[in-house]
Formats: C-alpha cells, sequence, structure tokens
C-alpha cells in the first residue's frame, strides 16, 4: 500500500506514545514528526506546514481537565487557522471531547487507540484539511478577484501583417507554460495579449491574476504579492494569502516589471527559481504553480547594460518574447478596432447602434495616437455617449491634429483653394469645439454644406 502523501506532527509528553505511535503511521504517512515539549509548539507550527497534528490534552502541569490542550489548540489555530487537530485523551470523557471540538479540534482519539481507528480518523482529517485550505485560497482569491471583475478590455483584433505575426507567436507560446515578456508602449494592448494567451492556455478554467507593479509602493511589495500572517504589521488583522498565491493553477501577470527596484527584483527573482513564497511573518515556504507573464514599456536590455535590471531576472522573464507594434503602424486595423469599441459601448450604456462614417474613419487614422489602442478606446467611448447621431462624426471625438497644416503655413507660392478650404473649415469646427451649427454660421455655409465638405476632406 502506498503511503499517503501528508506531513503529520504528533505532540505528547509519553515517550513511549510518540514513539508507537511514529513507528505505526510512518508505515502509512510519508513524513511523521514527533515533539515531546508543547512548549516547541509555537517555533514548529511558524516554520512548517503540518496537514494533521495529533495533540495531547493533557499533559504534566494539568493531568486531567484537558485545559493544556485546549491552549495549545488555541497557540496553533493562531498560527494557522486551517490546521486540522486531533486530541489525544486517555480518559474517554465526551463532554472534553465534545468542547475540544467546539474549540477548534477535528476530531479525537481515546489512548491506548485502535490502530484501524486512529488511520481511519487521520483520513477524514487529512480531507478536511483538503476543505480547510481549498476555502483559505478561495477567499483569498475573490477578494482579488473583485478588483479585477469591473475591467472591460478589448479582444484580441488584427489583420495586419504585425498583428498577425503577434498572434501567432501568442498562441504558439499559449500551449506551453513557457515564461513570456511582452514589450510595447503604453496603451499598445500588452494586457489584451497577455489575457489572450491564457485563454489559449491549459489554464484557461483557472484564475488570470494582473498585477501593476508600477502602481504598487515598495513597503506594499510583499505583502501584495506574497501575502502576509496575522499581526505581521500593523494592519494585519487576519491571514492574507497575495498574488502569486491567488493565482495558484492559474496565470500571474506582472505589468510594468521595469519599474521594479534592484531590491525587489531580487526578491522576486528568488520566489520565480523556487517557485515557492513565503508570507510576511512567517517562515513557511508555500509552493505555488503559476504561468508568468510579464510587460513593459521600458527598454529592459538597455538597462541591464546601465545595471538598473538584473540580467538574470531578464533571462527568467523571457523564454518567449512578443514586441507589440504602435497604433499608427497598423492602420490596416482601425476600421475593425473602432466596430469593436462602438459595440462594446453601445452595449455597456445601453445606446442604439451606432456606426461611423467613412470620412471620420479617414479623420480618425491621420490622428498620431501617442496613447495608441487605449487613447482610441477612450475616444471612442466618449464619442458614444456624448454623439447624438447614430453616426458618429469628426466632431464627436474632438482631437485635433497637430500634424495638419495650419492656415499661416501657406504662402502665395504654394496656395491651393482645396487645401486652404479643408484647413480653414478645420480650424472653425475646432474653434467651435465640434459645434456644427456655429461653424457652418461663421463659414457662411448650411450644416449640410459643411457636412459635405467634412465627408470630402476626412474631417
Amino acid at each position: 500500500m502506498d503511503k499517503i502523501n501528508a506531513r503529520l506532527l504528533i505532540v505528547d509528553d509519553d515517550t513511549d506514545i510518540l514513539l508507537a505511535a511514529k513507528m505505526f503511521l510512518r508505515q502509512h504517512i510519508s513524513i511523521v514528526h514527533i515533539e515531546k515539549n508543547p512548549q516547541n509548539i509555537p517555533d514548529i507550527i511558524n516554520n512548517e506546514n503540518y496537514d494533521v497534528i495529533l495533540l495531547d490534552m493533557n499533559f504534566s502541569r494539568d493531568a486531567t481537565s484537558g485545559q493544556e490542550g485546549f491552549h495549545w489548540l488555541n497557540v496553533i489555530l493562531e498560527y494557522d487557522p486551517a490546521a486540522t487537530v486531533i486530541f489525544i485523551t486517555g480518559y474517554g470523557d465526551i463532554e472534553l471531547a465534545v468542547q475540544g471540538i467546539k474549540e477548534g479540534a477535528t476530531n479525537f482519539v481515546l489512548k491506548p487507540w485502535d490502530n484501524k481507528k486512529l488511520l481511519a480518523t487521520i483520513h477524514a482529517s487529512l480531507r478536511i484539511r483538503e476543505s480547510k485550505v481549498e476555502l483559505e485560497n478561495l477567499k483569498s482569491t475573490q477578494k482579488i478577484l473583485i478588483a479585477d471583475q469591473n475591467q472591460n478590455l478589448p479582444n484580441l483584433i488584427g489583420s495586419s501583417q504585425s498583428m498577425q505575426k503577434v498572434m501567432k507567436i501568442a498562441y504558439k507560446v499559449a500551449a506551453t507554460d513557457a515564461n513570456v515578456l511582452i514589450l510595447g508602449e503604453n496603451g499598445t494592448g500588452k494586457e489584451v495579449v497577455a489575457r489572450a494567451i491564457h485563454r489559449a492556455s491549459k489554464r484557461h478554467n483557472k484564475v488570470f491574476i494582473s498585477v501593476d507593479l508600477g502602481a504598487i509602493t515598495e513597503s506594499l511589495f510583499e505583502s501584495e504579492l506574497f501575502g502576509y500572517k496575522k499581526g505581521a504589521f500593523t494592519d494585519a488583522k487576519e491571514d492574507r494569502g497575495g498574488r502569486f498565491e491567488a493565482a495558484n493553477g492559474g496565470t500571474i501577470f506582472l505589468d510594468e516589471i521595469g519599474n521594479l527596484s534592484h531590491g525587489l527584483q531580487s526578491k522576486l527573482l528568488s520566489v520565480l527559481q523556487s517557485r515557492k513564497v513565503i508570507r510576511l511573518g512567517s517562515n513557511k515556504e508555500i509552493p505555488i504553480d503559476i504561468r508568468l507573464i510579464c510587460a513593459t514599456n521600458m527598454p529592459l536590455y538597455q538597462m541591464v547594460t546601465e545595471n538598473k535590471f538584473r540580467q538574470d531576472l531578464l533571462y527568467r522573464i523571457n523564454t518567449v518574447e512578443i514586441r507589440l507594434p504602435l497604433l499608427k503602424e497598423r492602420l490596416e486595423d482601425f476600421e475593425p478596432l473602432i466596430e469593436n469599441f462602438i459595440e462594446t459601448y453601445c452595449n455597456k450604456y445601453k445606446v442604439s447602434k451606432k456606426r461611423i462614417s467613412a470620412g471620420t474613419l479617414k479623420r480618425l487614422q491621420k490622428h498620431d495616437w501617442p496613447g495608441n489602442i487605449r487613447e482610441l478606446q477612450h475616444a471612442v467611448e466618449r464619442a458614444v455617449i456624448l454623439s447624438e447621431s447614430n453616426i458618429l462624426e469628426p466632431h464627436d471625438f474632438f482631437i485635433t491634429d497637430l500634424e495638419e497644416k495650419n492656415i499661416d503655413d501657406f504662402s502665395p507660392d504654394n496656395l491651393n483653394l482645396e487645401e486652404v478650404e479643408k484647413v480653414l473649415v478645420r480650424k472653425v469646427i475646432d474653434k467651435h469645439g465640434g459645434n456644427i451649427s456655429r461653424a457652418a454660421k461663421e463659414l457662411g455655409l448650411t450644416r449640410a454644406s459643411l457636412y459635405r465638405r467634412i465627408e470630402k476632406y476626412g474631417l
């Protein structure tokens, strides 16, 4: 019969009982530790994880009341709320046993015990332990997911050659557990790509935990990522798992990794190498099983040469590297991106379906979009909210293209009537904040005539 993969601790002041229990249980349990002195319990529990603890109810100071057992039970639960404790008592006092279970014990065994019954009790307690750990992890995960649940991120969209290359790499690496580093300017969709990799991976039914390292202060880094024990600092009123524990079994996305200081880089590297975390205020190592995806807009390779980023950390996170293009480098994707955003925000704000005119699309394509897809997304959202028509026009976006020519740029040598009219119409529309009626009045045109010019010049 195979041994159960579990860690067991037996605490009793009777050496004969300790040795007898250890000799029998080590045949069935992979790790069995014994301890005679209950005063050592805090150090043991703080440094080791045990699936089940067998605890004597009565030590030499107080032979019959069981109060010592209750005291040490509370100490154990203080250090590990998910601990599974089986009381050992030699007196068969049912009332005492019931009180012990009310205090937090899982079960009890009587001295002398029947080996089969003892093993069955441990089996049942192990199942309870698994349920406790799962519940604790679910609670920690839920707290983190609540903060992320309202995000409205776009899908991975793109028919341009540059995006086709990105998607090919992303879906290929998704089938593996390889670490991925996504490089790109702000707003290019790094998290969107990370989520697409997660959705296409074997971990798609598990959680995706996103962490903005640029938004976490150095003092909160360890507590946020690695978790903490109750009492580890002033506001630590309960045990809490960190982001790595919450992502266990799933994917963790570390955005803005280039912002980490050297000291924090070392701590992160240690966790990534060992795949174990230690909560603040504890010495226990907690194994983690995560898929790692990182992202940054910073020049990591240059930072390595300048000793601002650890080379060994860079090698750890970039098994596969994906570089995202700027929005202005993928103009073929403009229309499908805008159509997707329009549909998303029409549904979100429960407004009638809107579409974008061809002239407006041309005008938007001429804008530089320094904020990339994120800027486009916000512009479309604003247009959907503020537009009074089902057709989105340039004035709905309030975009001033600074790269277009100004009226003062024209000289008698380069005068062109259409270009002058185009710049003049654009300046007057901008002057009136997109109000077509006021712009038409100043230009001496009807609204219909002005709309025709807007369509003609792609404004």
